[in-house]
């Protein structure tokens, strides 16, 4: 699923292509997608905000389109203000095609849901209403190193299986959750309260870290993830120890990555490295 830097570079791209655009209408084309058409036809895209990995398309009525990507969602821009589509083969089917949900016509181009599990979602609420109110501190953003702090000392979860706890800490996945631990040099088993404050503070600024230098490649497109221009991301060429298992460990260049499965999800790690 899409972490903090997907869902931010396409909201970066959004704001790029369709703020100050009008939609004209809309194309539901699966019922799991219908939406309030009335409240949001005829009115002009204001703005584009993020919350952890929701995305809010801001409408100048005071209604806003939310939408939840989820694994395999994507939402994909055609029109003037993009020269060229080059379109990734993770868009499985092209724009348009059977797995397009959901167009949005502009008056200066579309923007297309597709969607090939149908995980993801649609919805239009009072833009009051997508707020952050109700959603967890994130990195790069509002999680102050004393909330991490106190938020570890109280738990006895595996740290790995905290870090992904979207109630908790909003916006980091499974992918930068793995690689903050190996470059922070904490096994994912360690429980979260057994961390001591030079360990906490070393894994606050490595989530940091990973999460920017995801950001700084457009995000990862290990599954379905593409930006709004229709591109993958890069970020899943440059991993610190996701996907590397079999692979000799970057930081010892000794020992070989290990996968195993904790909480239900793929981890990685170095037992040379991380402790």
């Amino acid at each position: 699923m899409p972490e903090l830097p997907e869902v931010e570079s396409i909201k970066l791209q959004l704001e790029k292509y369709v703020v100050g655009s009008k939609i004209q209408n809309i194309d539901v084309r699966n019922k799991k997608y219908e939406i309030e058409t009335k409240k949001i036809i005829g009115q002009k895209i204001i703005g584009v905000r993020r919350f952890a990995k929701q995305l809010s398309i801001d409408l100048d009525n005071n209604y806003s389109i939310m939408i939840h990507v989820k694994m395999t969602g994507q939402l994909i821009y055609k029109g003037s203000r993009l020269k060229e589509n080059s379109l990734s083969k993770k868009v499985i089917g092209g724009i348009n095609g059977k797995h397009t949900h959901l167009i949005f016509h502009l008056d200066d181009g579309d923007l297309y849901y597709n969607d090939v599990r149908q995980f993801g979602w649609i919805k239009v609420v009072d833009s009051p209403q997508s707020t952050a109110n109700g959603y967890a501190p994130e990195p790069l953003k509002d999680l102050t190193l004393e909330y991490f702090e106190k938020l570890l000392s109280k738990s006895k979860r595996n740290i790995k299986v905290l870090l992904m706890d979207q109630a908790k800490i909003g916006g980091v996945g499974n992918i930068y959750a793995n690689d903050a631990l190996w470059l922070a040099g904490i096994s994912p088993r360690s429980t979260a309260n057994s961390l001591q404050p030079d360990k906490a503070k070393k894994l606050y600024n490595a989530i940091e870290t990973v999460l920017k230098t995801g950001l700084k490649y457009g995000g990862a497109s290990e599954l379905a993830f593409v930006t709004p221009d229709g591109n993958e991301g890069e970020y899943q060429n440059h991993t610190l120890v996701y996907g590397r298992e079999g692979k000799v460990c970057k930081s010892c260049k000794k020992n070989k990555i290990e996968k195993f499965f904790l909480g239900g999800r793929g981890t990685y790690w170095c037992k040379i490295c991380q402790k």
